[in-house]
């Protein structure tokens, strides 16, 4: 009778113990071989992390990207899932409905890793979402700036002429051409105040009649704005670590708003880059991380260089890292290991369980490690953990991504 109760028992606690166990299946080891929907590839990783920033700051896409280890090229994607029927119905949508014309799906492992030779299932496959055949060899990059006003863009990426949404930087080998049609050149001139350095950046065009927005253009180089009917624009430049700067000018005489031309006739637009003041609060947009992780995503070293460098260029700066996610719910936590240096990777990690304000302190508190190993002192920097109470979109919205961020608090300046 004792066995028969001791058998009942055990059957029971299995019973109530495999419900638990498949409501926390979605939050296992991601599966090894994801569809993933690819919308560029890169050779030059600074190539990479630009288009990324692009396609998520412009175009509001959750862009990512990982080196494919086969082909040697950086592959921006917008979407990891384990349907390859829903991967491919989306690579056909976006070849419909974006600028992306010839995007397609990656079956296979992303990452840099180690090359097993004797391997060869593991090499993935390039699918054709309109054929579903594969894809033999993607097309190689060069280094010349393209449309999409980053380098190396895969010849097979480059979009049609009437799709960018990139405005096209004007080359000197394009400049004669260009001085034919309609339009204006101008030349944004972005640098810092207090040395008058250049600094990298890109600069908006906003109609502001029409409240729309013209496009985006690098700064520093000639760039070419359409002649549509405008006439009063605003050009606004934000810099990660540095305060918003906006000008306003007259598009039809931008002349009588006190701007000068330069020698080849482009209008010249100054924007003096100030630093980020005591009280000011600014959002690392360009700082991502990896899904139930408190480890950056390689895309984010260019923000989080750009933070210690404004940190080591004034040691009396002391800062506040707010931490945000989507959501209040609790779940997996993924962590560096204890001694691991690993901020970019989730190579030398570790499991856990946690609330969303404790992912939110560790997301903080990974950007503050990395800042004190290139040896920014400690006492500079604070964390605070939201975790998901003060979101900047609904959580189901299709904007909710940028609910998971990073903001600066200037606590002191001088």
């Amino acid at each position: 009778m004792n066995k028969l109760f001791a058998l009942v028992g055990i059957f029971l606690i299995s019973a109530l113990t495999e419900p638990t166990q498949a409501a926390f299946a979605d939050q296992g080891p991601i599966d090894e071989r994801p569809n993933y929907v690819v919308i560029g590839a890169f050779r030059i990783y600074k190539n990479a992390i630009r288009f990324t920033a692009h396609a998520h700051k412009d175009l509001k896409m959750n862009a990512k990207f990982e080196l494919n280890p086969y082909r040697k090229l950086y592959y921006v994607y917008v979407l990891s899932t384990e349907d390859q029927t829903l991967a491919i119905s989306e690579a056909r949508r976006l070849r419909e409905e974006s600028e992306f014309r010839d995007t397609w799906v990656y079956f296979g492992t992303l990452g840099d890793r180690p090359i097993d030779p004797e391997d060869t299932s593991s090499g993935g496959k390039d699918i054709n979402p309109l054929t579903v055949g594969n894809i033999d060899e993607v097309a190689k990059t060069d280094n010349s700036v393209t449309s999409l006003n980053v380098s190396a863009t895969a010849d097979s990426q480059l979009p049609s002429q009437s799709s960018r949404s990139i405005p096209q930087v004007a080359t000197d080998d394009k400049m004669k051409s260009l001085d034919e049609a309609s339009g204006k050149n101008f030349l944004f001139k972005v640098f810092r105040s207090f040395d008058s350095t250049a600094v990298e950046g890109d600069v908006d065009a906003i109609d502001t009649e029409k409240t729309r927005k013209i496009g985006t253009y690098k700064a520093n180089i000639p760039v070419r704005l359409p002649n549509s009917n405008l006439n009063k624009v605003s050009f606004v430049c934000e810099v990660f670590g540095y305060r918003k700067v906006q000008r306003d000018i007259d598009y039809t005489n931008p002349e009588a708003d006190g701007l000068l031309k330069d020698e080849s006739g482009a209008v010249i637009v100054p924007f003096e880059l100030t630093r980020l003041q005591k009280g000011d609060i600014a959002i690392m947009y360009n700082v991502y991380f990896f899904k139930d992780a408190a480890i950056m995503r390689p895309e984010s070293r260019y923000e989080v260089s750009s933070l210690l460098d404004m940190l080591k260029e004034n040691p009396k700066y002391k800062i506040k890292l707010h931490g945000h996610t989507n959501g209040g719910a609790a779940g997996k936590v993924i962590s560096m290991a204890k001694e691991s240096e690993n901020f970019f990777s989730l190579n030398d990690t570790k499991d856990g369980f946690g609330s969303a304000k404790q992912l939110s302190e560790e997301r903080a508190e990974v950007i503050r490690n990395y800042m004190i190993k290139n040896e920014i002192e400690p006492s500079r920097i604070q964390v605070k953990a939201w975790g998901g109470k003060r979101p900047l979109h609904d959580k189901h919205s299709s904007r909710a991504q940028e609910n998971v961020r990073v903001e600066v608090e200037i606590l002191e300046d001088k």
